[in-house]
């Protein structure tokens, strides 16, 4: 009989957990637990959603900008009101109010106006976020010259904290002055990168630029699934990207490759390179 009282205990105490979280997420939908003054409601209600609406509006301040109050709070209500976070941390609540935003957004309160780069900007400023605070470092053993010859001979190492990107829209010139209502015919290429003084910052490159990276990263990035990974030169992963391009004079390639390695590197895009 004890036990049996127990559980209905246990399982109404659930049952109020489950209504006063419920009304948190939609106060405006659903009714607070009876017996509870709604002046102490109120106060769980403020707290919960300027909490999380200040957090977000931190990591998307682009965004917050260029959208006006009324869009803006129905948007994140939305997001509080539907969205199924996966972790209970404040840092990564940016994380899953991208996820709303490109999965769950589209049937969302007042989605209609949302602006068409809306989540190619949201990612941007994700990015940068992620990159501040990811705990990646970078490889050991890197020196912080090198020489022409090590350049185009040795294997160039990518950071692990810079990241190759592709968008429809110029994200990094959005703002209040500039919301384009069409991409333009050319995609914007971005490297966006945190430096060895934890610095984050982007390189507004090109098609070929952004290839050659890839071509990097897929060959010669870390692995710790793989020993001794067979690494590639600077001279060989700029005529793979030659042959690429279809570009007639390789040798142009490699020689214009060998200053825009330098250039990655100094920028701690690429941590250094190492013997082949």
């Amino acid at each position: 009989m004890a036990v049996d009282q127990r559980e209905k205990k246990a399982a109404g105490f659930r049952q109020i957990q489950g209504d006063f979280a419920a009304h948190l997420r939609a106060p405006d939908q659903v009714d607070a637990p009876a017996g509870i003054e709604d002046r102490r409601m109120g106060i769980y209600r403020d707290l919960i959603y300027n909490n999380i609406e200040s957090f977000i509006a931190g990591g998307f301040p682009v965004l917050r900008s260029i959208l006006d109050d009324d869009q803006w709070h129905a948007m994140v209500r939305d997001f509080v009101r539907t969205h199924q976070a996966h972790s209970p941390y404040f840092l990564q609540i940016s994380e899953e109010f991208l996820q709303y935003l490109q999965a769950e957004r589209a049937n969302g309160e007042g989605s209609s106006r949302d602006p068409a780069f809306l989540r190619e900007l949201a990612h941007y400023e994700w990015v940068e976020l992620a990159l501040d605070v990811s705990e990646a470092v970078f490889p050991a053993g890197l020196e912080l010259e090198y020489t022409d010859e090590q350049l185009l001979d040795w294997a160039p190492i990518p950071s692990p904290l810079a990241w190759n990107l592709s968008y429809v829209f110029p994200v990094h010139h959005i703002g209040p002055a500039f919301q384009p209502a069409e991409p333009p015919q050319t995609p914007t290429f971005l490297v966006v990168y945190r430096n060895r003084a934890d610095d984050v910052g982007f390189l507004e490159a090109n098609a070929v630029t952004s290839h050659l990276l890839s071509l990097i990263q897929s060959h010669n990035a870390a692995d710790d699934e793989v020993a001794e990974p067979e690494l590639l030169s600077g001279r060989a992963l700029l005529e793979a990207l030659a042959a690429d391009i279809q570009h007639s004079q390789p040798a142009q390639v490699v020689e214009f490759g060998k200053e825009l390695l330098r250039k990655l590197h100094a920028l701690d895009i690429l941590a250094g390179f190492r013997p082949v």
